[in-house]
Formats: C-alpha cells, sequence, structure tokens
C-alpha cells in the first residue's frame, strides 16, 4: 500500500494566500525545482531562489513558509502521479504481467509529463524528513512491483527462475534512467516513449510459448 502523502512543513491553519502578479506558487515552485535539480537540494538557499526569480524573499514566503515546503510540494507532486497509476494498476482486471505493463507504461507517461518532479524525486538521499518520507513511499512501490513479478511468475507468464526483487529494481531502473537523458522536443516521436520502453522489457521478460 502506497503510504500517506509526504509531510508538510507545519504551520497554522489559514486562509489561501493569493499568489502576487506573475509569481504564483505554481511559478515559484518550477523555478525552485529547475534549482534544486541543478545544485542539490542542499546546495540551494532562498537566497538563490529569490535571485532567479527575480523578487524578494519575502516575497516567496508569501506563498511557502520556506525551501523545506518547497521540496515536499514538488516531491508530493511526482509521488502523487505514481500512486494514482499504482492504484489504476492494482484495480485493473488482468493477469500480473499485463498488471505489470501497465504499471511500467504508465509510469513512463507521469515521467515525461512530471520531468523536473521525478527526477528530483529520484535524487533525493533521505537528508530531510521530508526526503525520507518520500523515499518510504518510492519503496512502497518498489515493493508493489516486485509482487506484481513473483504473481507473473506463478502465473507462468514470466520466467520463475529470475529473481523478483532485482528483476523489479532493473525494470524500474530502466524507467528512472530515462531522466539522465530524455528532453522533451516539438518534433513527434516516431513511436511514444512508453511504448518502446515496454517493447524493450517485456520482450525480453515474458515466458514465450513453445
Amino acid at each position: 500500500m502506497i503510504s500517506p502523502s509526504v509531510p508538510r512543513a507545519d504551520r497554522p491553519a489559514e486562509a489561501p494566500r493569493r499568489g502576487r502578479p506573475g509569481h504564483d506558487l505554481e511559478s515559484v515552485l518550477a523555478v525552485a525545482v529547475g534549482i534544486f535539480n541543478e545544485r542539490g537540494y542542499d546546495g540551494t538557499s532562498m537566497r538563490d531562489l529569490s535571485a532567479r526569480l527575480g523578487i524578494a524573499k519575502s516575497a516567496i514566503y508569501h506563498h511557502v513558509t520556506g525551501k523545506e515546503e518547497l521540496l515536499s510540494l514538488a516531491l508530493d507532486r511526482a509521488l502523487a502521479g505514481l500512486s494514482a497509476v499504482a492504484d489504476r494498476a492494482r484495480a485493473l482486471d488482468a493477469p500480473a504481467v499485463e498488471r505489470l505493463e501497465y504499471l511500467v507504461r504508465g509510469s513512463v507517461e507521469v515521467l515525461e509529463a512530471e520531468l523536473p518532479y521525478v527526477t528530483l524525486l529520484l535524487r533525493v538521499r533521505g537528508n530531510t524528513r521530508v526526503e525520507r518520507a518520500a523515499l518510504n513511499r518510492r519503496r512502497a512501490f518498489d515493493r508493489f512491483v516486485a509482487d506484481l513479478v513473483r504473481e507473473a511468475q506463478r502465473d507462468g507468464d514470466i520466467d520463475p527462475d529470475r529473481d523478483a526483487l532485482i528483476t523489479a529494481r532493473l525494470l524500474f531502473g530502466l524507467v528512472n534512467s530515462i531522466v539522465e537523458w530524455y528532453r522533451p522536443t516539438r518534433r513527434a516521436a516516431t513511436r511514444p516513449l512508453a511504448d518502446a520502453v515496454c517493447a524493450m522489457a517485456f520482450d525480453g521478460l515474458r515466458v514465450r510459448p513453445g
């Protein structure tokens, strides 16, 4: 089961704060994620963020309590997409190998749609409370993948001699490596990225008749 959302910095309940012209929370978060990916979370200061945005730090605090809350919002965005795909895969009325392929395909699509946010998620190392909570959710996701592999092995659709946990890690290692080289372009791809990944992965995993 995917664990609850990544905890955000505690603060008293208050009415939603209105964004300032040209710098709503969405744009502040996008810039923060870009800098976190460039410099690392620990190497980024609120001064860096205010300089990149061209606004005073007080204007950033109009939206969030600090950079930890920005990190929490960013990681939660990536994890929410992956959690939704996992939930749909669980509910799918299909053999385990098809649910596994659905999970891989959906994860690649989330990665494409939320590339900076998933990139940040894959680079956290557990140095803060927020990062540790995110890593726990990632581990729960990994366990679900391994469970699907084992079920597909019992069904006779994946070679039973393969180690399920290693197979799960290699499979999503392939998916996660996309963040290191994939750069969206306006030119339409000849084949959707998710199709290419699934063809490469599952042509090798499936047991072939005869």
